[in-house]
């Protein structure tokens, strides 16, 4: 059984100036999803599902037939890829019309319902411009293949919060809460993480209110890296028709991975496995932030851990 990577890619960049999913980053113009597919394949990955918004599916979908043409599994078939759109009508018909305010869809969990007509198998979700290593996609490989006739078993891939600090500012995280078993509990978003002149790391808990608290950099939090066996799928449908009935008419209220894991979890439909991986994340959230992914991707090429081109 080859796993499924469903690639969170309907962003619309506005923070970044542009459609940052296919922004050449590495050598040889790579765009970090590119690093990302390079990697799952070689995890053991078998099919690609992109979730992407209906204006820009044509672009997206030209580039990856152009790019990836010559890319096969580890048992030699062709990598599969699968294109599916979220838009704001994309609701149950019972919570039509959107309202006229609403500019963006519904959120990370809503994306991820997309593809519960293409997705039968286990399944890892990732952030179309993130970056998370090749440790962290063995490590989920690995849990998909193990679950692989399993029901209400999911999992986060968790990263120690001091290999995601931003070089460019204050960043947001999600740190993960476990027991000593490694089931997940609880993910309490932390907004203004730094690491300060005391080489100290503080954050403001958007739980509790407290602001400046000191933080563990060692704390596992979440970079929106998750595995899911399928029956998450009609779990979570059910969440946000809940969610939908209490927000249809809200313009701006999002459905998040988090809320809907935390939801099944605490109603009592499944368990959440926390992974640590070593990996060092590093992503492109503003424009400022290009200059070193820029950089770090010429590193990893130098040292041999990636080839250049990654694709030929």
């Amino acid at each position: 059984m080859k796993p499924t990577l469903l690639v969170l890619a309907a962003g619309m960049g506005s923070r970044y100036g542009g459609l940052k999913q296919m922004d050449g980053l590495g050598p040889n113009g790579e765009t970090i999803i590119d690093y990302s597919i390079h990697d799952a394949v070689e995890a053991g990955f078998g099919k690609v599902v992109y979730i992407v918004r209906e204006y820009f599916r044509e672009q997206m979908e030209q580039a990856v037939k152009a790019k990836y043409k010559n890319v096969r599994t580890i048992d030699g078939e062709p990598l599969e890829f699968v294109f599916v759109t979220q838009e704001l009508d994309k609701i149950p018909a019972r919570f039509l019309p959107v309202n006229p305010e609403r500019e963006k869809p519904w959120g990370t969990a809503h994306a991820v319902l997309m593809g519960a007509q293409v997705i039968h198998e286990p399944f890892a979700v990732i952030n179309g411009d993130d970056f998370y290593g090749k440790e962290s996609f063995h490590i989920l490989a690995d849990w998909c293949r193990a679950h692989a006739d399993a029901s209400g078993c999911y999992s986060i891939v968790g990263f120690a919060l001091e290999n995601t600090l931003s070089e460019n500012g204050s960043v947001s995280r999600g740190i993960c809460s476990y027991t000593s078993d490694g089931i997940l509990t609880d993910v309490c978003e932390h907004l203004n993480i730094a690491r300060e002149a005391d080489g100290k790391v503080y954050g403001d808990n958007s739980v509790s209110g407290e602001n400046h608290v000191e933080l563990d950099s060692k704390a596992l939090c979440s970079m929106n890296m998750w595995g899911f066996t399928p029956d998450y799928f009609e779990k979570s449908a059910a969440i946000f028709e809940r969610f939908l009935e209490a927000n249809s008419q809200t313009p701006k209220k999002e459905f998040y991975i988090p809320y809907a894991v935390d939801c099944i979890v605490k109603g009592g439909q499944g368990v959440c496995e926390v992974l640590s991986t070593p990996a060092h994340w590093f992503g492109v959230t503003f424009k400022e932030d290009r200059p070193s992914v820029v950089a770090r991707f010429a590193s990893l090429v130098e040292q041999g851990v990636y080839p250049s081109p990654l694709y030929k």
